[in-house]
């Protein structure tokens, strides 16, 4: 699939490639250059470790989306496949 860099330099990401990654707009991603390769990632939350009750739980800096029964039930089979 080609794109275009504008002058500002910025990338077009596809719409349908942005789908595929789940990437909305205004996701943060990290982009890394790596053997003549450009790769997109989306970026990791950032989060910290509370540790004050009997189990310690993430705890994400900021709000993130809250996950559907769906969301889970995929997650959960692509890690079994």
């Amino acid at each position: 699939m080609r794109t275009t860099i504008d002058f500002a330099g910025r990338l077009v990401v596809p719409k349908s490639v942005r789908d595929a990654m789940g990437l909305p707009a205004g996701k943060v991603v990290d982009v890394v250059f790596t053997d003549g390769r450009i790769e997109i990632e989306s970026a990791p939350a950032d989060v910290s470790v509370d540790v004050s009750g009997d189990l310690p739980r993430i705890v994400p800096a900021d709000e993130l989306p809250a996950l559907s029964d769906d969301d889970v039930r995929n997650a959960s089979e692509a890690t079994r496949r």
